[in-house]
């Protein structure tokens, strides 16, 4: 019945999308300087890439500038995928340095995989991964920096719940620090891959001491309706909480928290396609929402992660797509293998937004936004 459901899915995407978001009406790749796009570039030049293939980056802004991170080597999956960290100073992004791995022993060490920075409101920069041969078995990490990430302590494990396992902290996307100072971790599992019985399922992690010790919300769904996974966290005026989320259904999944994410509304669809990749979300300074995501499903023109784009909401409920970063049509027929995927996203003190996602495995690209224009 699952599986039927997700075929339905997947075939009447095109037509549960707002027909506004006809593939048509997506706005044109922006380009630097105009526009919305102040500036957009690598982190370090693809020709001098320091790992083969690149992943899952993560940006946050610190008082003494911006770090960025993800993890890298052969493959994803591949034992000695490590993390690897860049820090912006005076206008450019420092050589990346490989600041964890996940050796556990002479003879054994397994790949990392998701990385995510985070910068309370007090204490350290916190650095949260995870080890683990996949998905449904990996682990949580933390380690932190007391300087900008310059240096960081000694990685620790973040422990283990008997609802859902292995503690993960935030499983793609950046946490948010409440009001009493608690940081929730939007979170998620993928369960038995191997069984032929998995399932997608989102929960939150929550720490009140930085990741000492933790508290655990969910799971919200059971993964039959929707498998979803890797929520992001939007704040509204009212004290409400909504996430998005990746899905296997071919849309962005939603679900509302009216009491600070202590509980969870039934998910629901929102009117955005998604071709079962990552997507980031922020609320801007401003009340609005911003979302980034692929706008495709596996059944459009531009199938899977071949476009990446950028849509705005008053309420979380309507989105309008505004900026498209990256578009390559099936036709064009690349001899490398196509993929804009995986994006971050903050606002910085400044009001600009930043955001940073995966090009093509091969690089990191990192683009700044004017929230005014959008």
């Amino acid at each position: 019945m699952k599986r039927l459901i997700e075929t339905i899915f997947l075939t009447l995407t095109p037509l549960l999308v707002n027909p506004a978001f006809a593939e048509s009406e997506i706005p044109p790749v922006a380009k630097g300087g105009e526009g919305p796009l102040i500036e957009a570039g690598q982190i370090f030049e693809i020709a001098k890439k320091p790992t083969k293939e690149c992943h899952a980056s993560t940006i946050v802004e610190t008082p003494s500038g911006f770090v960025a991170a993800w993890f890298g080597g052969t493959h994803e999956r591949h034992k000695d995928v490590g993390i690897w960290v860049s820090r912006h100073v005076e206008g450019s992004w420092t050589a990346p340095a490989e600041v964890v791995n996940g050796v556990q022993s002479q003879n054994k060490r397994f790949p990392c995989w998701n990385p995510v920075l985070f910068q309370p409101k007090e204490g350290p920069l916190l650095l949260f991964y995870k080890v683990g041969p996949s998905p449904s078995t990996w682990w949580g990490m933390l380690t932190t920096s007391h300087d900008g990430g310059r240096s960081w302590t000694w990685p620790t494990k973040l422990g283990h719940d008997k609802a859902i396992g292995h503690l993960l902290g935030p499983v793609k996307n950046k946490p948010v620090q409440l009001s009493d100072g608690a940081i929730l971790c939007p979170s998620s599992s993928e369960l038995d891959v191997k069984s032929g019985n998995d399932k997608w399922r989102v929960h939150f992690e929550i720490t009140r001491d930085l990741g000492k010790t933790w508290e655990v919300i969910g799971p919200i769904n059971d993964g039959i309706e929707f498998d979803a996974i890797q929520p992001s966290i939007l704040t509204h005026k009212n004290g409400d909480l909504q996430i998005l989320c990746r899905s296997r259904q071919g849309v962005v999944t939603q679900s509302w928290s009216t009491d600070v994410g202590k509980t969870w509304l039934e998910m629901t669809a929102t009117e955005l396609p998604n071709p079962s990749a990552g997507t980031d979300a922020v609320t801007l300074a401003d009340g609005r929402h911003l979302l980034v995501y692929n706008h495709t499903t596996l059944k459009t023109t531009l199938p899977g992660r071949r476009m990446l784009n950028v849509a705005i909401s008053d309420d979380g409920k309507d989105w309008r797509p505004v900026v498209t970063l990256e578009q390559t049509p099936k036709s064009a027929n690349p001899s490398r293998s196509v993929e804009y995927s995986y994006p971050a996203v903050i606002q910085a003190k400044d009001g600009k937004v930043h955001i940073t996602y995966t090009y093509h495995r091969e690089g990191i690209k990192h683009v700044t936004l004017d929230p005014e224009k959008l």
